[in-house]
């Protein structure tokens, strides 16, 4: 088996160059049992989930923030960037029907597609229903407004009396 050095994905002997990263050096044999080799990509909490489903089964693993992703979280609040899940060479088997179990992973054959959410399907309204929408919104909205001024006007007016 082989792996590329710069992005950690795994190789079949008959591989010469990543296909992934494009890097330029050909690919390293996998000589040490434990070597880090990539896994999945996740973020948030999915990586957690995930690193916590290995963590749980005994399988060593660890994250490296992807390099086109290095979105400092200082800005944002939190963490969003994607990161690689990398595990040592001889725990990849276990590692991948880990994350087949979990859902994180399909089984061959099958794509997952990452953050779908479930699409709602909307009727075409016709004009005259749009028309008529919009007409009864404006005038809930107003009346709403109306009534937080005067719901206001009325409480201060209260307050104001209990100190005169």
């Amino acid at each position: 088996m082989k792996y590329c050095n710069k992005c950690k994905r795994t190789y079949d002997d008959s591989q010469e160059r990543c296909t992934k990263c494009k890097n330029k050096r050909p690919l390293s044999e996998i000589t040490d049992e434990n070597t880090p080799v990539y896994l999945i990509s996740a973020d948030g909490f999915e990586r957690e989930r995930i690193q916590a489903a290995l963590s749980d089964n005994g399988v060593p693993n660890d994250s490296v923030i992807r390099e086109e992703d290095v979105a400092p979280e200082v800005i944002k609040g939190y963490s969003s960037s994607w990161r690689d899940i990398l595990v040592p060479y001889s725990a990849y088997d276990k590692a991948y029907d880990i994350c087949i179990g979990i859902g994180a992973i399909k089984p061959e054959g099958e794509v997952k597609i990452l953050d779908e959410e479930p699409q709602e399907e909307f009727e075409e309204m016709p004009p005259a229903k749009r028309a008529t929408v919009k007409v009864i919104s404006a005038i809930l909205f107003i009346i709403i407004a109306a009534l937080v001024i005067f719901g206001t006007d009325a409480i201060t007016g209260f307050i104001k009396g209990l100190f005169q």
